[in-house]
């Protein structure tokens, strides 16, 4: 049997090295993008073949994708909160433009892109459940991410109409291994040191960063060309889910839900803030905007049509927990 060999962008980030992991495990044989400068500790303990690109260089992204038949699209600005507007625009919707140009011109058999459940936008109703048929309902600037990534999948599906075999795969809130910038994985370094003090009224859908790795490969051998996957393990509250990380590091539990009325002028002041201050914000007002909600997302398509299991948001913080300690970053 031949091996398939799998060029993975973003690879040095959470979710790209919980891909690069999954497809070793397979037998695939995988390439790993990444710019000269990149760290490759979310990698640690992995042999992937490494190729010096980025997604904003085509050139680069035709080299990388030499004799490759699958492509795992995963490079992206997700720190939001950290970036400003233009830097998640041109990653996010440039950089899939360049990704699919590239893949096209290369005759790559099947690319997998990495979306989000923030193009699902928010629940209309109270008790809704947000899944793959629904639409971004927001204003751009309500969520540049969101926004970044409904116009990402716009390209893919451009790509698709001409001919190009894409996959899209919608992961919820990951949490879990190899996550070194501590994206999901802040809620356990907030809870190892005691701050976890009140909790957001809304809550969430976790999903594990091993599994999320899975659930890639599992969209590329059997998802439907152009189709939506939602990526979801558990739907939980956010004081659930902290308690949850508490217990899991020995921290301590939130002692109060802030009421609902609080969290949009309690935006308004964070975001204020993060103007004056100087330092990157650790959160920003639409993160709040957004925990005032309950974000749960159906994840039956891919459990049906993927055979894809995400886990409890327990096993996930425990997953992120071990891997912490296992490298002395907690």
């Amino acid at each position: 049997m031949m091996t398939i060999r799998a060029l993975v962008t973003g690879a040095t980030g959470c979710v790209g090295a919980n891909i690069v992991e999954a497809l070793l495990a397979r037998g695939y044989e995988v390439r790993a993008l990444r710019r000269a400068s990149s760290k490759l500790d979310a990698l640690s303990g992995l042999a992937p073949d490494y190729a010096i690109g980025d997604v904003m260089d085509e050139a680069s992204l035709c080299a990388a994708m030499a004799g490759c038949e699958l492509v795992f699209h995963a490079a992206a600005v997700s720190q939001y909160w950290r970036n400003k507007p233009e830097a998640i625009y041109a990653a996010n919707v440039e950089g899939t433009r360049n990704v699919l140009r590239a893949a096209r011109a290369q005759g790559v058999q099947r690319v997998v892109f990495t979306s989000s459940v923030a193009v699902l936008g928010v629940p209309t109703e109270r008790g809704q459940w947000l899944d793959e048929t629904v639409t971004f309902n927001l204003r751009p600037a309500q969520f540049h991410y969101g926004h970044s990534k409904v116009l990402a999948e716009a390209e893919v599906q451009r790509a698709v109409a001409e001919g190009l075999d894409v996959v899209i795969v919608n992961p919820a809130s990951v949490i879990g291994q190899r996550d070194v910038h501590f994206v999901g994985g802040e809620i356990l370094r907030t809870a190892k040191h005691g701050l976890l003090v009140a909790a957001p009224p809304g809550g969430m859908g976790v999903v594990s960063a091993q599994a999320t790795g899975e659930g890639h490969v599992l969209a590329a051998e059997r998802g439907r060309t152009g189709e939506r996957y939602i990526l979801n393990g558990e739907n939980v509250s956010h004081r659930a889910l902290m308690a949850l990380a508490a217990k899991v590091t020995g921290g301590r539990a939130p002692w109060v839900t802030i009421p609902r009325v609080l969290m949009t002028p309690l935006a308004a002041l964070v975001d204020l803030a993060n103007r004056i201050r100087r330092a990157a914000p650790i959160v920003d007002g639409s993160q709040l905007h957004l925990s005032a909600r309950d974000m749960y997302f159906d994840g039956s398509k891919a459990e049906r049509e993927l055979s894809f299991v995400g886990g409890s948001a327990q096993a996930s913080v425990v997953e992120a927990w071990n891997w912490y300690r296992e490298y002395g970053l907690l």
